[in-house]
């Protein structure tokens, strides 16, 4: 499947703003278990959305090649 370039460069940031934004509503929500599915969900969206930057950054410092650096 491909997506557009900017919607593929901006997705980690989607990530971790969801993820900010569920961690700020699981703050001001209390009912039922709503402030623990949204606590999960935003760390779940922080760790994913930070994985994602850190290995498309890490890919682009070595060119896709294991070993290698890009000295750019």
């Amino acid at each position: 499947m491909w997506v557009s370039r900017p919607i593929y460069e901006s997705l980690p940031y989607l990530y971790i703003l969801a993820g900010a934004l569920s961690l700020g509503a699981s703050m001001y929500l209390n009912h039922g278990i709503w402030p623990s599915v949204c606590f999960i969900t935003g760390v779940v969206c922080l760790v994913a959305g930070l994985v994602v930057l850190l290995k498309r950054r890490d890919y682009r410092v070595t060119d896709g090649r294991v070993g290698q650096r890009n000295d750019r």
